[in-house]
C-alpha cells in the first residue's frame, strides 16, 4: 500500500498579504475618487440673513404687520377706535403684502438657473 501524501501548501506570512485592514473609524478609500467636504452648518442668524438678501421684502413686510399690530393694540387700549381700526386695516394690508413678497420670492427660486 503507498502512503498517503497529504498536499504542502505554501504558508502565508502577514507581509505578504496585500488585503488593508478594515477600519470602521474611517470612510472607506476608493482609488481615483476624492470625497467632498462637507459644508459646516449655517447658523440662524447667517441664515436670516443670506434670506433678508434675497429677498429683503419679506423682513419689511413682517416689521410692518407687527408694527401696525402694536401701535393698533396701543390705539385700542387707549381709547383711540377710530385710530385703531386704521392701524387694523394697515396690518391687514402688511400681511398681504407679506404674502405676496413669499409668493414672489418662491416663484424667482424655482426659475433661478444655477
Amino acid at each position: 500500500m503507498a502512503a498517503a501524501t497529504t498536499p504542502v501548501v505554501p504558508e502565508q506570512s502577514a507581509s505578504t498579504t496585500h488585503l488593508p485592514m478594515l477600519d470602521l473609524s474611517k470612510p472607506p478609500v476608493i482609488d481615483g475618487f476624492t470625497p467632498l467636504s462637507r459644508p459646516r452648518e449655517e447658523t440662524f442668524q447667517e441664515k436670516f440673513m443670506r434670506k433678508s438678501k434675497e429677498n429683503p421684502f419679506v423682513p419689511i413686510g413682517c416689521l410692518g404687520t407687527a408694527g401696525a399690530l402694536m401701535y393698533g393694540l396701543r390705539a385700542f387700549k387707549q381709547g383711540k377706535t377710530r385710530q385703531s381700526q386704521l392701524l387694523m386695516r394697515g396690518r391687514i394690508f402688511a400681511q398681504g403684502f407679506t404674502v405676496v413678497a413669499i409668493i414672489f420670492g418662491v416663484f424667482t427660486t424655482a426659475l433661478k438657473i444655477d
